[in-house]
């Protein structure tokens, strides 16, 4: 017996609704960007910015500015001060930009101006992180290489498993590993090789017709970039964690858009020439949305028990994982699916090839 949410042969219009659903993500990610540019960028971890980071409880709420000038005098350089998960926790993050101290002294250093500061506070340092700006450098390099070797990886895969295309997929990965070539001759920075590496896979999906790969690419990209600007407008830290929830949240994005496909294909292939490919998209959508409904929904108690009951330290990851199923739901059925009508409709066979009112399949699919 299968557990059905949405009754059999519901009709939800969700192509009509699709222009709407770019203006609502374009907005988010726009607006992640204009924060991201005010701040001067992500507001990075000790991962990634370098210094040290120490976590401290107390056994009653604490006035930060307080503490912000107890930990100054523990000889600590741009000591910044924060609440650190819930209220009721009283711990708080304090992170100073120090890197070429012993990790002893300066725990001893806190210890000692914050226990002379509030000697009846009841002070516990939780957790003392330092890394050195080599290391952070590094880290930061290897995490955008991660979050960018996923996605291509995805598009290859996709190129396979929906049209056959191995040798396209390959000449995919040939031609941007060519042009992130000539990028680095010409010095470009890990940023901007990853930026135009990402630009460079879009648009040789759509040179070579890879339209599922171009789809579920930009449904990924349109995830991550929705995590990334919602994070920066909370203002919150990017270290580690987060380059590891935004992986997740690649592999949870694509098993989702990978249902809805696979209908899509399977209709097509059955009813497609009788049927617009509008209405194959809606179909195939309203047939698999009891199965997205439940898996999201299953994956957000859990994850929103990790969040309100997993404790500081992995509350940011959390909070990634929430809005990135949210957003990966989201353009499953939004973004990926519309982008197949709306740009893998011009994917069209060359000339003299037989035409036919919805893309052609690719033989052996």
């Amino acid at each position: 017996m299968v557990l059905e949410l949405i009754r059999p042969g519901t009709k939800i219009n969700f192509l009509k609704y699709r222009k709407l659903a770019y203006l609502v993500s374009a907005a988010v990610i726009v607006a992640g960007f204009v924060s991201l540019a005010v701040k001067g960028g992500p507001r990075y971890g000790v991962d990634f910015a370098g210094g040290l980071s120490i976590q401290v409880r107390f056994a009653k709420a604490m006035d930060v500015a307080e503490l912000t000038k107890a930990a100054d005098a523990a000889g600590l350089s741009n000591v910044a001060v924060q609440r650190f998960g819930q209220a009721e926790a009283n711990e708080y993050l304090i992170r100073a930009s120090d890197q070429d101290i012993n990790q002893e002294n300066v725990r001893t250093a806190v210890e000692t101006a914050l226990g002379k500061a509030f000697p009846n506070a009841g002070l516990d340092v939780q957790r003392l992180e330092m890394v050195g700006p080599k290391v952070g450098a590094d880290l930061r390099g290897k995490a955008l290489e991660a979050i960018f070797y996923s996605v291509l990886l995805i598009a290859i895969y996709i190129s396979g498993r929906f049209e056959k295309r191995w040798m396209a997929a390959g000449m995919m990965a040939a031609g941007l590993a060519g042009g992130i070539y000539v990028l680095k001759l010409f010095g470009a920075s890990t940023v901007w090789l990853i930026v135009a590496a990402m630009i460079i896979t879009m648009a040789l999906c759509y040179v070579l017709r890879l339209k599922y790969a171009l789809g579920a690419v930009v449904a990924d990209l349109h995830d991550a970039l929705i995590t990334i600007g919602l994070f920066s407008l909370l203002d919150k830290e990017f270290d580690l964690t987060i380059v590891a929830a935004l992986l997740t949240i690649l592999g949870y994005s694509l098993n989702d858009t990978i249902i809805v496909y696979d209908r899509i294909r399977e209709k097509n292939r059955n009813v497609g020439k009788t049927l617009p490919f509008e209405q194959v998209i809606n179909i195939s959508i309203n047939e698999t949305l009891s199965r997205t409904i439940l898996t999201a929904g299953t994956t957000l108690i859990t994850v929103a028990c990790l969040y309100f009951f997993g404790g500081a330290v992995i509350h940011d990851f959390a909070l990634a994982m929430l809005i990135g199923i949210l957003a990966g739901t989201y353009s499953s059925i939004f973004v990926a699916s519309p982008i197949l009508l709306d740009l893998g409709s011009g994917l069209k066979p060359r000339t003299g090839a037989p035409a036919r009112a919805v893309p052609e399949e690719t033989a052996g699919a």
